[in-house]
C-alpha cells in the first residue's frame, strides 16, 4: 500500500512540480537577464519584485482554496459538474476581489518603498518595473483557478505543458524587450515586466482554451453561468482562503524583510540576497509541489471517507518533499560559487563582490532546505484535511515572532549582517516546520482511531 501510494503521489506530483519549475523560471529568467544589464539594475529588480510577489503570494494563497475544495467534492463524487462548476466561478470572483486593491498597492509602491527606509535612487529604478509587471496579476491568479481545477482531476500534464509554452514566450519576448531585438526597442527593466505581464496573460488564455475544448474537461463546463454569484459560497471560499493566504504570505513576508534588510546592509548585499533568493525559489518548487500533492490526495481521500490512506497520502508526500531538499541542501554546501555565477558573471571587482557574497549566502539557505520542504508540506497535508487556521498562528509565532527579530537583532545588534539575517530565517522555519509536524502528527492519530472505530 505505501509503494502503490509512492507511485500515485509521484504520478501526481512531477507534472505539479514541473508546472511550479516552469513558472519560477519565467522570474529565473529575467532574474539573469537583469544580472546582465548590472549590478544597479539587478536590485531594483529585486526590489520591485520582492513587493509584488508578497502581493502575489496572498492572492495566490487565497484561490488556492479552490484546491482542498475541489479534491473534497471530487472525492465524494466525480460527476458533481454544478459545484465544480460553482467553486471555479467564485474562484474566479476571489481573483478579480483580490486583485483590484493590490493594484492600487503596487501602483503607489514608491511611497512604501521609501517608508521602509530603501534608497530613494534604487526606488526610482524599480518603479517603472513595477508599473508593468503588476498587470500580470489577475491573469496568473485565473491561471491558477484553472490550474488547480486539472490538479484536483489529477491530470495536470496539461498544466506543465502551457507553463513549458510560457517559458519559451517569456524568455523570446523578455530577451527582445530587455535588451532590444526583433526590431523591438532596449526597454531595459520595463521590457521584462511587459514580458512577465504578457506571459501570465498567455498562459491563462492558453487553460481556458484547454479546459473549454478538450474533452475530459469541457463537461465540467468551467465558465458556464459565470455571472452567477452566491455570497454563501464566497464567504465558504475566503474562510479556507483567507488562513492559506495570510499563511504564504507569513512566509513570503520574512523573506521579503530579509530584502529590506539587504537594502539597509547596501546594494551588494541586496544583489547578492537576490541570487540566493531565486536559487532558494527553485529548490522550494519541488516541495511544494508535493505539498499540492498532499492537498489533494488527502483531500481526495477524506471526502471518500477512508481515512487510513489519508494519513499514507500525507506522510508520502512528507517524506518526499523532505527527502528532496536534503539532496538540494547537499548541492548548495558543495557547489555554492558555481551555482551563483549562473545569475552574474565575475568580470568587475563589483559583480565579483557580488558573486562571493551570494555563494556565502547559499552556504546559509542550505541549512534551512529540510526545515522549508518540512513546513511546506506539512502545511499542504493539513489543507486537506481544512485545518488552515491554527497553521496560520504557527506560522505567525515561527516568523514573526522569532524569524524575523531573531535575523534582525543579529544582522544589525551583533552586526553579522547578511548572515544574520539568513540564520534567522533558518530558526522562523524550523520552529514552524516542527509544530506543523507535531499537529499533523496529532490528526493522524485521531483518524486512525476513527478508522478502526469504523471497522
Amino acid at each position: 500500500m505505501w509503494l502503490k501510494e509512492t507511485r500515485a503521489s509521484i504520478k501526481l506530483g512531477y507534472p505539479l512540480i514541473l508546472t511550479n519549475l516552469a513558472q519560477i523560471a519565467i522570474l529565473t529568467t529575467n532574474t539573469i537577464y537583469f544580472g546582465q544589464l548590472g549590478k544597479a539594475e539587478l536590485a531594483a529588480a529585486s526590489l520591485a519584485a520582492s513587493l509584488y510577489q508578497v502581493t502575489m503570494i496572498f492572492s495566490l494563497g487565497l484561490v488556492s482554496a479552490t484546491v482542498p475544495m475541489l479534491a473534497n467534492v471530487l472525492g465524494q463524487r466525480r460527476s458533481n459538474i454544478r459545484q465544480v462548476r460553482r467553486i471555479l466561478r467564485h474562484g474566479f470572483l476571489s481573483a478579480l476581489l483580490i486583485a483590484l486593491p493590490f493594484w492600487l498597492l503596487l501602483w503607489h509602491a514608491d511611497t512604501l518603498l521609501i517608508a521602509l527606509g530603501q534608497r530613494p535612487e534604487t526606488v526610482q529604478r524599480a518603479l517603472p518595473y513595477m508599473h508593468t509587471l503588476q498587470w500580470g496579476l489577475l491573469p496568473y491568479l485565473l491561471y491558477i483557478v484553472l490550474r488547480s481545477f486539472l490538479a484536483a482531476l489529477e491530470r495536470p500534464l496539461w498544466t506543465f505543458l502551457i507553463a513549458c509554452l510560457g517559458i519559451l514566450f517569456n524568455a523570446a519576448l523578455g530577451g527582445a524587450l530587455i535588451f532590444g531585438a526583433l526590431g523591438m526597442p532596449a526597454m531595459g527593466l520595463i521590457g521584462g515586466g511587459i514580458s512577465a505581464t504578457l506571459t501570465s496573460t498567455f498562459m491563462f488564455l492558453g487553460m481556458a482554451l484547454l479546459v473549454h475544448k478538450k474533452r475530459p474537461f469541457r463537461r465540467y463546463h468551467a465558465f458556464g453561468n459565470w455571472w452567477r454569484f452566491e455570497w454563501a459560497m464566497l464567504r465558504e471560499l475566503w474562510q479556507l482562503g483567507v488562513p492559506i493566504a495570510i499563511t504564504f504570505t507569513l512566509e513570503t513576508l520574512i523573506f521579503y524583510a530579509g530584502v529590506i534588510m539587504m537594502g539597509l546592509i547596501g546594494e551588494t548585499a541586496l544583489a547578492a540576497h537576490a541570487i540566493a533568493m531565486q536559487i532558494s525559489s527553485v529548490t522550494y518548487m519541488i516541495p511544494l509541489g508535493f505539498s499540492q500533492v498532499a492537498t489533494i490526495r488527502v483531500g481526495l481521500s477524506y471526502g471518500r471517507a477512508r481515512l487510513n490512506d489519508a494519513i499514507r497520502a500525507g506522510w508520502v508526500a512528507y517524506a518526499l518533499g523532505v527527502g528532496f531538499m536534503g539532496l538540494a541542501a547537499l548541492m548548495m554546501w558543495l557547489f555554492p560559487e558555481r551555482l551563483a555565477a549562473l545569475f552574474i558573471r565575475g568580470d568587475s571587482e563589483e559583480n565579483l563582490a557580488v558573486l562571493y557574497l551570494a555563494a556565502h549566502f547559499l552556504v546559509l539557505a542550505a541549512i534551512f532546505q529540510i526545515a522549508d520542504g518540512a513546513q511546506a508540506v506539512a502545511a499542504g497535508m493539513l489543507r486537506g484535511l481544512y485545518d488552515t487556521r491554527t497553521p496560520m498562528l504557527l506560522a505567525l509565532i515561527g516568523y514573526w515572532v522569532l524569524g524575523v527579530p531573531i535575523g534582525a537583532f543579529l544582522a544589525f545588534g551583533v552586526q553579522l549582517q547578511g548572515t544574520g539575517v539568513w540564520l534567522g530565517f533558518t530558526a522562523g522555519l524550523s520552529v514552524v516546520a516542527v509544530l506543523l509536524t507535531l499537529r499533523w502528527h496529532r490528526f493522524a492519530v485521531r483518524l486512525q482511531a476513527r478508522a478502526a472505530a469504523q471497522a
